[in-house]
């Protein structure tokens, strides 16, 4: 068997391969240049930290989650797309609701004539009341708008409660509306 040597034998044996391995420094004092090129490597070896479990992780999803970021983002903007779509088509709707009460009150006034209107402006309340009743409601709105308020409201008061209330509300309809369009 072979004879194991001391540690102080195994130490010093050490230390005498690793000086003949290595140069010798240079004259002027200075590390030789593979030594400074070997110690600049440990040194950044040593400044970057050990990668760990979670860096790893992190590296390894980040494509992934990514690619996520991306689908839900464009999922978002399909949903908004459509609720712009939906809400343009409730405009329309709501534009072509607007246009029909413009074109029936439209209607309404052009019905009732400046002439006519004159004529029941110059009778008495009682005939005009009289008159207005055996006329159908859209026409007895359409010449009641179009009266001074104090003429119209002379000649409603000879009607029946129900009928005068039924064309104030068709000719104050009109009127709101054609405030708002």
């Amino acid at each position: 068997m072979a004879s194991v040597p001391s540690p102080q034998v195994l130490s010093l044996s050490a230390l005498a391969a690793f000086l003949l391995a290595s140069p010798a420094p240079a004259q002027d004092g200075r590390a030789p240049e593979t030594q400074r090129l070997k110690a600049a490597a440990e040194k950044s070896v040593a400044e970057k930290p050990p990668e760990t479990d979670a860096v790893r992780f992190c590296a390894a999803v980040a494509p992934s989650i990514a690619e996520a970021r991306i689908a839900w983002q464009t999922k978002r903007l399909a949903e908004l797309d459509a609720q712009v779509r939906q809400r343009i088509v409730d405009l329309e709707k709501a534009e072509a609701a607007a246009r029909d009460w413009i074109a029936r009150r439209d209607a309404l006034v052009a019905v009732a004539n400046d002439d006519v209107v004159a004529i029941f402006a110059k009778m008495q309340p009682e005939a005009a009341a009289q008159q207005l009743s055996a006329m159908d409601d859209r026409m007895a709105a359409a010449i009641l708008g179009k009266l001074k308020p104090n003429a119209a409201g002379a000649i409603l008061g000879e009607m029946e409660a129900e009928r005068a209330s039924r064309l104030v509300g068709m000719f104050s309809t009109a009127n709101v509306e054609g405030k708002k369009s």
